[in-house]
């Protein structure tokens, strides 16, 4: 079956909207005259969302939103429903990072992220795919990052959880083809936002105990190779959402959109490599040496 463009008066909801990324795609969608929705858990942020979009007329409402809450999630879908009809684009922006080694991170949370960052993207999909279906058409866009493609130190636990939603979005897009709902995953390397001073607080009880931890090198290797890439960043949260505009406009869209230069030579060096050698490369960037052998 084919499938048009979605027209630039769709109906879209953003989860994680009143803030960085998400923030800056619902100003840029709303700008081209799509009806935008902006879900956020914060009062602040979402009265200071919508005190912009009513100064510059904008078509872009905020709704309260926990993606890891069902009953936050439906009510807030129904709350659209009523407003504006059916969700038409779904952009999956929520997320949270913790930074930690694996053996260390409590499960609590572990759970927290992966609630959070997979069954947050899942549940607002699930909600809002019934109706996609019903009228063959829909499109959903997944916030991955460079992070699903290659995991590093410290880096685990976020990683994880973008890896599943990579997994997830690549069964979704041939599950929902017979039905002209069109799924593409965004991959974005490092772009400064909020969502790095929310990391640094979450990680903050980790990092405390770092001098004690077995794991101490590590931690200095993640502190300086974490240095190095956020020290002169070259893109905006603007730079995302115009790819994700463009994941929108184009149809059929790629399953992929790498965002930041870093996130290209991260596919590549994913594509090219051996495991070996990528390992080889990660460890030497951290300063991570192998044990001597006892055998």
């Amino acid at each position: 079956m084919t499938t048009s463009t979605p027209s630039n008066s769709s109906t879209v909801l953003i989860t994680g909207g009143t803030e960085g990324l998400g923030r800056a795609t619902a100003l840029l969608l709303a700008s081209e005259g799509y009806r935008v929705f902006a879900g956020g858990r914060n009062p602040h942020r979402r009265a200071a969302l919508d005190t912009e979009a009513l100064d510059r007329k904008l078509p872009l409402a905020t709704l309260e939103m926990d993606v890891t809450d069902n009953a936050s999630v439906c009510s807030a879908v129904s709350e659209i429903e009523q407003q504006a009809g059916p969700v038409e684009i779904l952009i999956n922006n929520a997320g949270i990072a913790i930074a930690a080694p694996m053996e260390e991170i409590s499960l609590d949370d572990l759970h927290k992220i992966f609630e959070t960052n997979y069954f947050g993207l899942m549940r607002v999909s699930q909600r809002v795919l019934p109706a996609m279906r019903e009228r063959y058409r829909g499109r959903i866009i997944n916030m991955s990052s460079v992070a699903g493609k290659i995991s590093t130190p410290m880096f685990g636990p976020y990683s994880s959880t973008k890896h599943a939603v990579e997994a997830a979005s690549d069964a979704m897009r041939l599950e929902l083809m017979p039905f002209g709902i069109h799924v593409a995953i965004i991959e974005p390397g490092y772009i400064p936002s909020n969502m790095q001073n929310a990391a640094t607080e979450l990680s903050s009880s980790y990092v405390e105990r770092a001098e004690k931890s077995p794991y101490r090198l590590v931690y200095e290797g993640f502190r300086k190779s974490w240095g190095r890439v956020t020290a002169s960043p070259k893109y905006t949260p603007d730079d995302c959402a115009r790819v994700i505009l463009r994941a929108i406009q184009e149809t059929p869209p790629r399953p992929r959109y790498p965002v930041t230069s870093r996130a290209y030579v991260m596919k590549w060096m994913k594509r090219l490599l051996s495991d070996r050698a990528l390992d080889r490369l990660i460890a030497k960037d951290y300063g991570i040496k192998a044990a001597a052998s006892n055998s």
